[in-house]
């Protein structure tokens, strides 16, 4: 399938400013950001269809590859830039993507985490990501929860240090780039002649290389590690939802800066309690006695259980609603509610007696249902969902 036009994306001109480009981008961004469209993976690949066009049009090069050549352009011909798209990117690289220029959206400011945009060091030496699904029952997402996380990580080599080097030999200068990280590359095609600047091969853009490598990590400056990190799981965060915690991924090779970890929450099947947003559903099973006659029941919430009082006259189907005693609304006020739905037990198994008292209750007036009442059919298709 051919993709749409980058411009058409970001709905502007041809003509738009860097200001502009930024703007539609952001906007777009924020609309259809996961953390506003948890689960929904429409929104999440337009997420993702932005960040591609916005990566491309704020940048002069590529922008001016794009207008001449379209996506073609960007494929072949020679273009030296790695650009590849965001069709691979998974979670923690989309977000990343925003965080880079925008400080952080979503779920971060929420739960007061620093944003996990970077300085200094490019992402060349940046430790990857990690992501990590945290399973949560209903009562830990309803009352919040710290969870003590252990993670496998890459960490520094103690040896040495994570500079790569056995101690005592040192790092010379790469003759290919000459101690720059980086060469100057020129490449032909139909569209004509392209230069480009990329990351010398010969030292992996570090400028330097080792003498001897280290006897224990082999040079890479890094070992399989483990560590525990602490994270705060708020009221009301519902499956889908995620966080990052700064730091605690994979250590940047020689001396960059570690990756993060990024918490997805799930959410544990209840055995009682079904979610539907904010409000739980319960469904409670009665005899025909007691939604006939009226009773008060003991029944089950997050909080313990409590005391119900069913009206005489129950319909099976009926649904009650109490009030606040649902999930928190995440970074709110408030709560959603208890749903309980009725139903009618209708028993199996008779013996000639209970068989004989029930025959003599069908011959009973208020034993047979209003016929034709098309609004008590109605009331009874809403209470059922149906």
């Amino acid at each position: 399938m051919s993709k749409r036009d980058y411009y058409e994306i970001l709905g502007i001109e041809k003509s738009a400013a860097e200001d502009d480009i930024k703007k539609a981008y952001r906007r777009l961004a924020v609309k259809y950001h996961p953390d506003k469209n948890p689960g929904d993976k429409s929104a999440e690949e337009s997420f993702k269809e932005a960040s591609e066009a916005y990566e491309v049009l704020k940048d002069s090069q590529k922008r001016q590859i794009y207008d001449r050549y379209g996506h073609d352009g960007l494929r072949g011909g020679g273009y030296g830039s790695g650009f590849e798209g965001f069709a691979g990117f998974d979670l923690s690289d989309a977000l990343r993507a925003f965080m880079r220029d925008f400080g952080g959206f979503g779920l971060d400011e929420i739960f007061g985490f620093e944003s996990s945009g970077r300085s200094g060091r490019s992402d060349s030496t940046r430790g990857r990501d990690l992501q990590v699904k945290l399973p949560l029952t209903l009562e830990e997402i309803s009352f919040g929860v710290e969870k003590n996380l252990k993670i496998k990580r890459q960490i520094a080599c103690d040896r040495c240090k994570g500079k790569g080097a056995e101690p005592g030999s040192s790092l010379k200068t790469c003759p290919t780039c000459g101690g720059a990280g980086q060469v100057r590359a020129v490449s032909r095609s139909i569209f004509g002649q392209f230069v480009s600047i990329q990351a010398c091969q010969h030292c992996g853009g570090e400028g330097k290389l080792i003498e001897k490598k280290c006897s224990v990590c082999g040079g890479r400056g890094l070992v399989d590690g483990q560590s525990t990190v602490s994270v705060k799981i708020p009221k009301g965060v519902a499956a889908g939802n995620y966080m990052s915690v700064k730091g605690y991924g994979n250590q940047g090779s020689r001396g960059g800066l570690a990756g993060d970890v990024i918490v997805v929450i799930d959410e544990i099947e209840h055995e009682q309690f079904s979610r539907r947003g904010d409000d739980i559903v319960l469904e409670i099973t009665t005899s025909f006695s007691q939604a006939a006659l009226g009773d008060e029941i003991e029944i089950p919430t997050l909080e313990g259980k409590t005391k119900m009082k069913i009206p005489a006259g129950t319909q099976s189907g009926k649904v009650f609603s109490l009030k606040n005693m649902g999930i928190p609304h995440l970074n709110g006020y408030g709560r959603g509610s208890q749903l309980i739905r009725v139903i009618v037990w209708t028993p199996q198994k008779m013996n000639d007696d209970e068989k004989s008292l029930l025959k003599k209750l069908g011959q009973m007036k208020a034993e047979k249902p209003p016929s034709g009442d098309k609004s008590f059919f109605q009331k009874l298709r809403d209470s059922l969902g149906a």
